[in-house]
């Protein structure tokens, strides 16, 4: 199962009151061509010939589906999700953010990780621990890391690094959507969000890397997951990956781009809500036999 949990524990709520029902008042896409695929049934997949629905997760590819009709996002960072090696493919939710932000999302299987480089992005882990911050935070975060940095580094080199993360932010990084005007545009604190999808007991051969251990992290509001293969055990605050991205990003766009937030990356859950709807209803037809 692919999870990454949330800062508090069972049973707590936010401060905000109960949470929603799941997956409610969401701006999606139409599911028309996914009901269509699935009256279709299972095909082989392109490129590895197993059979699937709707899309490979081996492969990372549509399957029996037009990619014309599926949405994309363009997202405000760049995200990198590290999988356990034991994660099983066809039990991840991972694959569904590198189908609808395949410009933005890339997956490794670790040992293998993305190539961090702290000088030139801002780059932050999303996993719970003692010195994990929330979204909020991220702001006043990295205007003080970059404060420290300058004040302990030779003026050209100062001058050096404060170029190279213009330019990047210039390239590829000014979050502000096409329907916000100049006077609205805030530049992003963060460049690059790394998240863990394994099982709870998978993910300390991953977080205790030597390569992870100086990147700052970031904890979730507590929300409620309404994944389907829920572990036995975990409180149900242990998040689906895509349920994480999703409210990461959700978070970080009212909290550090200081924007109203208008369903921007709703799509995100375009496949998991069709599946989430599916394998409900199979579930109250199989009580009412």
């Amino acid at each position: 199962m692919a999870h990454t949990p949330s800062s508090q524990q069972d049973g707590q709520t936010s401060d905000s009151g109960p949470p929603e029902p799941p997956l409610q008042d969401l701006i999606l896409a139409p599911h028309v061509p996914l009901e269509s695929a699935q009256l279709a049934g299972r095909m082989k997949c392109p490129s590895c010939s197993g059979s699937r629905m709707f899309y490979c997760y081996t492969c990372c590819c549509l399957v029996g589906v037009n990619p014309e009709h599926i949405p994309t996002v363009k997202l405000p960072v760049k995200i990198d999700i590290i999988k356990h090696p034991n994660e099983t493919d066809g039990k991840s939710t991972a694959v569904h953010a590198k189908l609808i932000a395949p410009d933005d999302v890339s997956i490794y299987t670790y040992p293998c990780i993305p190539e961090l480089d702290g000088q030139t992005q801002n780059v932050v882990l999303v996993f719970p621990g003692p010195d994990a911050m929330t979204v909020e935070e991220l702001q006043t975060y990295f205007c003080k890391t970059e404060g420290k940095r300058g004040a302990e580094s030779p003026a050209e080199e100062r001058r050096v690094k404060k170029l190279k993360v213009e330019e990047q932010r210039e390239s590829s990084h000014t979050c502000t959507p096409e329907h916000t005007d100049d006077s609205q545009k805030h530049t992003c604190p963060v460049q690059r969000v790394i998240f863990i999808d394994s099982t709870w007991n998978q993910t300390t051969r991953i977080i205790t890397d030597e390569r992870l251990q100086a990147l700052p992290q970031v904890e979730l509001k507590s929300r409620k997951t309404c994944f389907w293969r829920h572990q036995r055990g975990s409180p149900d605050t242990y998040l689906a990956t895509i349920e994480a991205i999703y409210y990461f990003l959700k978070d970080f766009h009212i909290h550090c781009l200081l924007r109203e937030y208008r369903g921007e990356y709703d799509n995100l859950l375009f496949f998991y809500s069709f599946l989430h709807k599916l394998i409900s209803k199979a579930k109250r037809d199989a009580g009412k036999s």
